[in-house]
This record gives C-alpha cells, sequence and structure tokens, in this order.
C-alpha cells in the first residue's frame, strides 16, 4: 500500500507539474493583450461535452460548446478558434467532414483539430489525417492525455503565431524596402538624366569637321565623360575621360570634371589660364592634365582616379596636340581606311602628387578622323572570357568606313555587341570622334 502511495503521489507531482506548465504556457503566450486563446468543444453528447469543457475550465480556459457539427461551422464562419475538440462520430455532419470543412474556411491564422475518436486502426487515423486533423484523442477521454494533446496544440500555434510575427515584420521590412527602392530608382533615374545633360548633343557639325559622340552606361550612371569645347574660331579641344570603379559615386566626380572642362565659361574651365594682361590663353594638353590632376588631389577628397586623352586640333591645318594620361591610344583612321593607334602613354590623374605629362603631336588630313575612346570598347568581355582588343577594334573601324559620324561609331558598337553574344557590359563604353574636312576655301 505503501508502495501505490508513493505511485500515487508521484503522478500528482507530474500531472500538477504538467498543469502548471499548460497554464503558464496558455496565459503567456496565447492570452495576451493582442490575442485571447478560444477554443471550440463539438459534440453531441451532452455528457461529454460537459467533461471535456470542464478540464478545459480548470485549466483557465472558457471553450465554446457546440452540440452539432453544423452549429459549429456556423459558428466558426463567423468567429476564430484557434483550437477545436470535436467528437468523429456525429448525426448529420459528422466530425471528419466538419474537420475538412474549418480546414477550408478562409482564416487570418492557423486552426488546430483534434478530433475525439474510439477509432483506433491505421486506415482510419490516415483518413483523419487526410481530411486535415492535426491530432487525435481516445475517448474515453483521458485528462492527463488531454493536457498533452492541448500542450501539443499549443506549442504549434505558439511556432505559427511567431512565423506570423517573423513574417509580418519581414513584409513591413520589405515594403520599407521597396519604397526606399523606388526612391533611389527615381534618384538614379534623374542623376542619369543628369550626367547625359553633361555630356554635348551627339553630332555637331563644325565649318571643317564633324563630332560625333558615342555613350552608353553599364548602369544608371557611370565614369565615362565625352566632350569638346572651342578653343578659338579654329581650334577645337576634345577629351574622353575614364573615372575609376562605376555607378553614383564615380559619377560625381564626372560632374565635378564636366564643370572643370565647361564649354561655355573659360573662367571655369582648366585649359584656359590668364595672361598678365588679363586675357584668356590656352593651356597646352600636358599642362592641362597637370592642372586637373593638382586639383583633383587638392579639392576632391575621393578614392577615385582617372584617365584622359586629350586633343587640341587645329580645324585649318590637322595639326592636333595630345596627351595621354593612362588613358587608351587614341586612334586614327586614315581616309584610305588604314588605322594608326598613337600616343606613349602617362600615369593616370589623382594618383601621383606633381605628375608630368607629355604633350605630343599628330597631323590629320582631310577625309582623316581620329577617335578618343574608354577602355570599356577594347575590354569588353564575351562569354569565354576573351577581350574585344584594340586588333578587333581596328578591323571594324576598317571595315565600316563607308558610314560617317553617328552611324560609323553605331557600326563599331553593334560590332562590340556581337562580340558580347549577350554577355552584359562590364564597363561603361563612349568614344567620341572627329572626322576632319580640312580648309575649304
Amino acid at each position: 500500500m505503501f508502495l501505490n502511495l508513493m505511485a500515487h503521489n508521484a503522478k500528482t507531482d507530474i500531472y500538477e507539474a504538467l498543469l502548471e506548465n499548460l497554464k503558464t504556457t496558455t496565459s503567456a503566450l496565447l492570452s495576451s493583450e493582442e490575442h485571447v486563446f478560444r477554443v471550440l468543444v463539438v459534440d453531441d453528447s451532452k455528457l461529454q461535452l460537459k467533461i471535456v469543457s470542464a478540464h478545459l475550465k480548470r485549466w483557465g480556459l472558457d471553450p465554446v460548446q457546440c452540440l452539432s457539427a453544423q452549429e459549429a461551422l456556423k459558428l466558426c464562419q463567423t468567429q476564430e478558434f484557434d483550437m477545436v475538440v470535436s467528437d468523429w462520430m456525429m448525426p448529420g455532419m459528422n466530425g471528419l467532414e466538419f474537420c475538412k470543412a474549418f480546414k477550408a474556411l478562409d482564416r487570418e491564422t492557423f486552426g488546430y483539430f483534434i478530433l475525439l475518436t474510439s477509432k483506433s486502426a491505421k486506415e482510419e487515423i490516415a483518413e483523419g489525417l487526410a481530411h486535415g486533423a492535426d491530432d487525435f484523442l481516445s475517448k474515453p477521454v483521458n485528462p492527463e492525455e488531454l493536457f498533452a494533446r492541448m500542450q501539443a496544440g499549443q506549442r504549434i500555434l505558439e511556432m505559427e503565431q511567431m512565423l506570423q510575427d517573423k513574417n509580418k515584420r519581414i513584409s513591413e521590412t520589405l515594403s520599407k524596402l521597396q519604397a526606399l527602392h523606388e526612391e533611389i530608382r527615381k534618384d538614379l533615374v534623374e542623376a542619369e538624366r543628369l550626367q547625359h545633360s553633361l555630356i554635348p548633343e551627339n553630332h555637331v557639325k563644325l565649318e571643317r569637321g564633324d563630332v560625333s559622340i558615342l555613350f552608353k552606361s553599364c548602369g544608371h550612371v557611370g565614369g565615362d565623360l565625352v566632350g569638346f569645347f572651342r578653343f578659338a574660331r579654329d581650334r577645337l579641344g576634345m577629351y574622353s575621360i575614364d573615372v575609376s570603379g562605376h555607378g553614383i559615386s564615380s559619377a560625381l566626380v564626372t560632374a565635378r570634371l564636366a564643370g572643370y572642362l565647361s564649354r561655355n565659361n573659360k573662367a571655369q574651365n582648366i585649359a584656359f589660364e590668364r595672361d598678365h594682361n588679363g586675357e584668356f590663353i590656352h593651356r597646352s594638353p600636358a599642362h592641362i592634365a597637370e592642372a586637373l590632376n593638382n586639383q583633383l588631389l587638392a579639392d576632391m577628397e575621393t578614392e577615385h582616379y582617372f584617365t584622359l586623352a586629350f586633343a587640341d586640333i587645329n580645324l585649318t591645318t590637322g595639326h592636333t596636340r595630345f596627351v595621354q594620361a593612362g588613358h587608351p591610344y587614341p586612334v586614327i583612321i586614315r581616309k584610305n581606311g588604314t588605322t594608326e593607334l598613337v600616343g606613349t602613354g602617362g600615369p593616370p590623374i589623382g594618383l601621383i602628387a606633381g605628375a608630368q605629362y607629355r604633350t605630343e603631336t599628330l597631323e590629320l588630313k582631310r577625309g582623316d578622323r581620329l577617335m578618343l575612346y574608354s577602355d570599356g570598347i577594347t575590354e569588353c568581355q564575351n562569354a569565354n572570357d576573351a577581350l574585344y582588343d584594340e586588333d578587333r577594334m581596328r578591323a571594324a573601324l576598317s571595315d565600316h568606313t563607308g558610314n560617317t559620324g553617328l552611324e560609323y561609331l553605331n557600326d563599331l558598337l553593334w560590332d562590340v555587341s556581337q562580340f558580347a553574344d549577350g554577355t552584359p557590359f562590364y564597363d561603361d563604353i563612349s568614344a567620341i570622334l572627329f572626322e576632319f574636312s580640312g580648309d575649304k576655301t
């Protein structure tokens, strides 16, 4: 008898521990200010309904009772219950049919469904699972087993609530990110529009030649800049710039450089300086590169540097002075279709304080063309990681000499695109072309 008493006491201790755990879980997780845990009990037997409900009330729950599945289903269509404890065998609509209909309801949260049954065959249990039942409880109902089933259901509901909360936070964060992305997209579109405004019109006819421009950014904005301005009526300055890196920070540097090479304001254009009489005179290409180098290192706190090709063209004679600062070699396309790469190089601008540059010369004859371009052309890659390179570029320039101006540059771009064969451009592509018609007088 003493052993029986010990076993009874141990069983009672376990029962009380389970009860306390259930109360704590229910109170802390499922009866918060935001959510009141609701249980629906369905049974055509008033006695069984009373027994199950009494157990639930002891554990701090306030179950809603229904004597038929039809009544319970109507109730579930207007109210949400977290858990349903339903008898299987009932007249009219049985528990299995009710379970299937309950699971088909349009609910905001998951509903846990426990079937009360005397059935124990595996195929019958499988049928219940197939209709959406989450758990089973044998009749007559054992309080401790009901405890365990309630706890299991509460753990599932707790995890479901946690997932819902996380999904809500994720959804809210995603909405904020989407709104932020849209703002950034709008800013980038506007930045793209502004950057294109820094580049002159893509084709200009001059008295003794034409200037054409190709510009294709690999993103919304990029680090390439091409342009030209007039030193004087018979002197043309044109340039090609490639700022290191890509994207917004590179584009900001190009915007600053566009101001240093202003087309409309000699006082702002670094290519000009005043003599002792206050008159504007223009610097040599080498001195322009040196002035840009000094300006970049002195005024701009940036890790970016840039490469430059700058040409000072005499529109009457074709005599051209140029400087190359880390930029691809300028290319001359002669009237007969042959090509020449010119220049001896030089350090990029913005890397070395006090860097020295060299002014070089070339001669253009009537019908010749001079093209300055960024390495986005020659270093374009295809799917096999092969480079377009200078040889392919020169071949394309020779093959299309029957065309002029923008059509000529677009032929080059088409050839580069064919070589890439669908591989995205990972760098900006730009070029400026001068076609020398010479003195017609």
